[in-house]
């Protein structure tokens, strides 16, 4: 057989029944720019900057599916009242030539239930060590019907208007939480050996493709490794994988790593803004970030592509089209991805920093990201997600609320 030609990473593309115009995503980086889980002005400006800078499709981030779901009492919720901000979100961004998509999922564990007043959810009865509330062990009924609800919210995506969903299997979240050895302790059908590990992974991602079809793209962000001794890791991605692929639930996988719960350097790489997250944190938890910030925010050595070792062996084990997440900053690795196999990049801090950077790539092939990867970013989840290097004048003004750390690919 002839060999493929390698695509030309500023084209355009499909994804699943979407034409991107350029095979770029804006990776889910969570905004805290929603109130009372409502669609503001300031999160419609937040995506159409990002739209107007070149991407192929940005994502929303981070949409619930249960109000226990949520990471942060402000976060959207998919219910009706929320459907006239989504649309007008979605044809602001399509008005600037972009794709839109909406992180969809249930926190679990990585809840904080301490803003919303609902107990987080886990397969085991357990503790979050930030937020120092009990995790409930998640009953059968709680497991139909967070699955009835990623489905209704892929529903209500498409009918306000998002070209996609991502559907959310990493970082420790609900899904994440079921396929972690060292989390999931349960001894019935959603615990133990793996296929029922990945039972609420795959009834998820069955509930949502039954109620969009294709209509829009689907896609799933699974863990590869939770950065966690015990935890979920390589090899049984691969297997999970391969399993979504042979169920056709899925348009793309997007890989990632680390858990929000136990270990959430490991996903973003660089320096750990430990004294930063100490100081808006109020007591206890500042004493106690102070104290023992350095466990639970470690550093981990940060280069360009950091997560393409691992990805590529999922890669190799499945034909499905897959988005290379972590340290996409420039030209040359927009190109290896595209060498390696993978179909689109997803790049998160990169663009925090300058949402335009594709555009900037365009025009001068050699660019490279501003991004310094000091991951101050990370702390801003409290005040309205930004670059701490830009003006907050040019980032779309301040914001109020928590949110727990996650996805800055």
């Amino acid at each position: 057989m002839p060999e493929q030609a390698v695509p030309d990473v500023l084209a355009p593309a499909a994804l699943g029944p979407v034409r991107l115009r350029n095979r770029t995503i804006k990776a889910a980086t969570y905004e805290n720019r929603a109130r009372r889980g409502l669609v503001t002005d300031e999160l419609i400006d937040f995506h159409v900057r990002h739209g107007a800078g070149g991407v192929g499709m940005t994502t929303v981030a981070y949409c619930a599916v249960a109000p226990e779901g949520r990471t942060d009492g402000n976060q959207i919720v998919w219910r009706p009242e929320a459907a006239p901000g989504l649309r007008r979100l979605t044809e602001a961004v399509h008005a600037r030539g972009a794709a839109v998509s909406a992180q969809v999922g249930h926190s679990g564990p990585v809840a904080d239930s301490t803003r919303t007043k609902l107990s987080a959810l886990g397969p085991s009865k357990s503790r979050n060590l930030m937020s120092l509330r009990t995790i409930k062990a998640a009953t059968t009924a709680d497991l139909d019907r967070v699955v009835s609800a990623h489905g209704e919210a892929a529903r209500m995506a498409a009918e306000t208007g998002f070209d996609a969903v991502e559907i959310h299997l990493g970082h420790n979240y609900l899904a994440s939480s079921f396929l972690s050895p060292r989390l999931n302790k349960r001894t019935d059908a959603y615990g133990g050996c793996l296929a029922n590990r990945a039972r609420l992974a795959l009834r998820i991602m069955r509930a949502v493709r039954e109620a969009v079809g294709d209509r829009i793209a689907i896609l799933a962000k699974l863990n590869m490794d939770d950065g966690v001794p015990g935890g979920f890791w390589l090899d049984e991605a691969i297997e999970v994988a391969r399993w979504l692929e042979g169920e056709g639930t899925v348009d793309a996988l997007e890989m990632t790593a680390g858990s929000s719960l136990l270990n959430p350097m490991y996903l973003f790489k660089g320096a750990a803004p430990v004294r930063e997250f100490a100081g808006v944190m109020p007591q206890p938890l500042r004493a106690g970030v102070k104290l023992i910030g350095g466990r639970f925010l470690r550093e981990y050595p940060y280069q360009d592509g950091y997560l393409l070792e691992d990805a590529r062996q999922i890669r190799a084990a499945v034909d499905l089209p897959m988005v290379l997440l972590g340290g996409i900053t420039n030209r040359a690795i927009m190109d290896t991805a595209m060498h390696e196999g993978f179909q689109f990049v997803a790049m998160g801090r990169a663009l925090l920093r300058e949402p335009d950077l594709v555009d900037r790539i365009a025009a001068e092939p050699d660019a490279r990201s501003l991004c310094n990867h000091n991951n101050r970013c990370m702390v801003t989840i409290f005040t309205g997600s930004r670059c701490v290097l830009v003006p907050r004048a040019e980032t779309g003004g301040p914001a109020h609320g928590t949110a727990s750390t996650d996805s800055r690919g």
